[in-house]
C-alpha cells in the first residue's frame, strides 16, 4: 500500500504562501490520478483545508472521524463548521463526542455515529499486579489534566502509606508548577517524574503501577490512558468526565469520581490500596472488557463496514 506524507501542519504554521500552494497542488495531483472512492479525514486539523481546496480534482465522499472536542465556533463561514455540515459521515469515538456534535450541529446526527477506539492485543499476560503501593498518572502535563488534583490526592495516600510512589509521565507547560505543588505539599520525595514516555516505557510503567490515576478535569473524548491500563489488568482511578465514563466501568474495571474533588479521588485510590482482591477483579474485569470491547478486531471491523457505506454514497452529503 502506497503511502504519500504531505507536510500540513508544516506548511500552514510556517505562513509560506508558496509551501502552501506547492502542498494544494501536489494534494490535487495525487487526487486526479488516483480518482479515490473515498476520503478519510481522521482529524479535524489542517488536511481539512487541502482536502477542501482539491475536492475538484477527485470528487469522492468524505468520512470524518472526531475525536476531539466538538469546536465552540462551528458556524458556516468556519472550517470547522463547513467540514462537518458537508462531511459524508462523521465517526465520533466516543458517545460523549457524539452528544455534543448532535447539540452542536443537530442537521449531522443522522450521518454521524460512534466507533470507539482499538487497541491491538499485548501479545502476552501482564505481569502479576504489584502489591507495593504504586500509583501511576501520565499524559500531556497540562492544567486540564488535572495532575495537581491527583497530587493533592497523593499527599493524602502517602499520610497513610508512607511507602507510597507516584510515578508522573509526560511533559508539557505545567511541569514546573507540578514540581512546585510536590515540594509545597511535602511530597517530592515520594513522586518520580519520568519525563516523556516511548511505548515501551509506557508499558514498563504500567507493568510496574498497581493502579493507575486519570485525573482530568476537562472532558475527555474517550481516554486512552484507561485503555492501555485495562489492557494490563491494571484498575483505574478516573473522574466522571466526557469519554472517561465509556472507557472506565465504574466498579467494572476501575472507580469514578467528580472531577476536581481530591478527597473523593485519595479515597478510592486508598480503597484499591487496601483492598487487594478487589483491584485484582477490577483489573481483571476491566481487561477483558478492552479486549473484547475496545479490541483491534472490533475497531478494524467498524471502520471496514464504515468504509464500504461512505464510499458506497452517492452524491456526498
Amino acid at each position: 500500500m502506497p503511502v504519500h506524507r504531505f507536510p500540513f501542519h508544516q506548511a500552514l504554521a510556517s505562513r509560506d504562501l508558496e509551501a502552501i500552494a506547492t502542498t494544494t497542488r501536489r494534494v490535487g495531483e495525487l487526487r486526479a490520478r488516483l480518482r479515490p472512492d473515498l476520503v478519510h479525514l481522521n482529524t479535524l486539523g489542517p488536511g481539512v483545508l487541502f482536502e477542501r481546496a482539491t475536492r475538484a480534482r477527485g470528487a469522492a465522499p468524505v468520512l470524518l472521524t472526531l475525536h476531539s472536542p466538538v469546536p465552540s465556533e462551528l458556524g458556516p463561514d468556519t472550517l470547522a463548521g463547513r467540514a462537518l455540515r458537508s462531511a459524508t459521515r462523521i465517526a465520533c469515538n466516543s458517545h460523549a463526542v457524539h452528544a455534543d456534535l448532535a447539540r452542536a450541529l443537530p442537521e449531522v446526527a443522522a450521518r454521524s455515529l460512534v466507533v470507539h477506539y482499538g487497541l491491538p492485543p499485548m501479545g502476552r499476560e501482564p505481569p502479576p499486579r504489584p502489591r507495593a503501593p504504586r500509583l501511576l498518572a501520565y499524559g500531556r502535563l497540562v492544567d486540564e489534566k488535572g495532575f495537581d488534583v491527583a497530587l493533592r490526592a497523593f499527599a493524602t495516600v502517602l499520610a497513610r502509606h508512607s511507602d507510597a510512589r507516584l510515578a508522573l509521565g509526560g511533559d508539557g507547560p505545567a511541569r514546573p508548577a507540578l514540581a512546585r505543588l510536590a515540594d509545597e505539599l511535602g511530597i517530592a520525595h515520594a513522586v518520580d517524574v519520568l519525563g516523556l514516555l516511548s511505548a515501551d516505557g509506557v508499558s514498563a510503567a504500567l507493568d510496574a503501577a498497581a493502579l493507575v490515576v486519570v485525573p482530568s478535569r476537562w472532558d475527555e473524548p474517550f481516554g486512552l490512558v484507561a485503555l492501555e491500563a485495562a489492557l494490563r489488568a491494571r484498575p483505574v482511578v478516573a473522574t466522571r468526565v466526557g469519554g472517561l465514563v465509556e472507557a472506565v466501568e465504574d466498579g467494572v474495571s476501575g472507580l469514578l469520581v467528580e472531577r476536581e474533588d481530591a478527597d473523593a479521588l485519595a479515597a478510592a485510590i486508598l480503597r484499591l490500596l487496601e483492598d487487594a482482591p478487589l483491584a485484582d477483579r477490577l483489573g481483571a474485569d476491566g481487561r477483558a472488557r478492552a479486549e473484547t470491547r475496545f479490541g483491534w478486531d472490533a475497531c478494524v471491523t467498524a471502520y471496514e463496514r464504515l468504509y464500504t457505506a461512505t464510499a458506497a454514497t452517492e452524491g456526498g452529503a
